[in-house]
């Protein structure tokens, strides 16, 4: 028979004392305030995010108007689906080549905001104030900026740049012609980009640099100053410390920027809807909103088919976030 030397009984009773205080240091009170803090937020996201995308997949499998009572509603299966992409295909692929369009534009204003934040960091003469501009669109929300490039900017009576135009007023909001257009076999309306989509792009480019540059600010505050010298001792160049030491350093905020611009791109809504949806200009969101609030009370199938589209798009680069999240997580 062995015995457990005093020493050592005596250390794990400590040990095993210590694990019972730790695991009881939350007083009743601090476990209540602890769930309070979590099942809040919790049952706020699920009942605002959650149910609603699970409401909006089931409702594209049906059929309702919106006014009818829920006993009315009818299972049709995959026919909203048949339909948008068959009888509706023209509203569908507009819309995705429309957002396809946002999401090339707005990255190449992500790399406009990572070249001023890149000159910024600099310490250049007047920095602050440059900030302080390039950051105020970045306060004001998508519909805001609408509105205020519709009323100061747009304008065929008092717009700023109508009045900077030598030639007669132009109609940025309201003229829907095309820049350019291509066919494909299995569409009969043309693809292209339209001339107030297009002077939508430059509003949508005014707040996007400023929320990219902040970004890219910050990410580059971060970057360890030992790899600049070092890469400058190493006879490295601008152009090669920034392409080769501190891009790769800035993976991070690359990444969050990359699913910030998709997304931002896909749901797309409030700038548009400032300006009354001009003909041209529609986007999945216009979509979804159109059909839920047309005549005769909306068509609830079409517009949660539009949705789940436009979900199933958003959660693809939601996913390879994460994925490279938690891969980043392990190493």
């Amino acid at each position: 028979m062995t015995t457990v030397p005093p020493v050592r009984a005596t250390t794990a009773a400590s040990r095993s004392g210590r694990r019972r205080r730790r695991s009881t240091s939350l007083s009743r009170v601090d476990r209540i305030w602890l769930w309070v803090m979590v099942g809040v937020p919790a049952a706020l996201h699920i009942g605002l995010v959650w149910i609603p995308a699970t409401l909006t997949v089931i409702l594209s499998f049906a059929e309702w108007d919106n006014l009818a009572p829920l006993s009315d509603i009818r299972d049709v299966g995959f026919r909203n689906y048949w339909f948008i992409f068959t009888v509706f295909e023209g509203d569908l692929f507009g819309a995705l080549f429309n957002n396809f369009v946002l999401i090339i534009w707005l990255t190449i204003c992500s790399a406009i905001g990572m070249l001023f934040a890149y000159l910024l960091d600099k310490n250049i003469r007047g920095s602050r104030f440059y900030q302080s501009v390039y950051y105020f669109p970045v306060v004001l929300s998508l519909a805001v900026v609408g509105f205020i490039w519709k009323s100061t900017m747009f304008s065929r009576d008092r717009g700023l740049l109508n009045t900077l135009w030598p030639g007669g007023p132009i109609d940025f909001v309201g003229d829907g012609t095309k820049i350019f257009s291509f066919d494909l076999p299995f569409l009969d309306p043309a693809l292209g980009l339209s001339k107030n989509f297009a002077a939508l792009l430059v509003a949508m480019a005014w707040r996007h640099i400023g929320y990219i540059m902040v970004m890219y600010l910050a990410g580059l505050k971060a970057v360890d100053q030992a790899l600049r010298e070092a890469a400058a001792i190493d006879g490295c160049n601008e152009w090669q410390a920034f392409r080769r030491v501190i891009f790769p350093s800035l993976k991070p905020i690359n990444v969050i920027v990359v699913v910030i611009t998709a997304i931002e791109a896909l749901r797309a809504y409030d700038i548009i809807a400032a300006l009354n949806e001009p003909r041209g200009t529609d986007v999945m969101g216009t979509l979804v909103t159109k059909s839920l609030l047309g005549e005769g009370g909306g068509r609830v199938g079409f517009g949660s088919a539009y949705g789940v589209v436009m979900l199933l798009l958003c959660l693809g680069f939601i996913i390879w976030y994460v994925i490279n999240h938690y891969r980043e997580s392990e190493l």
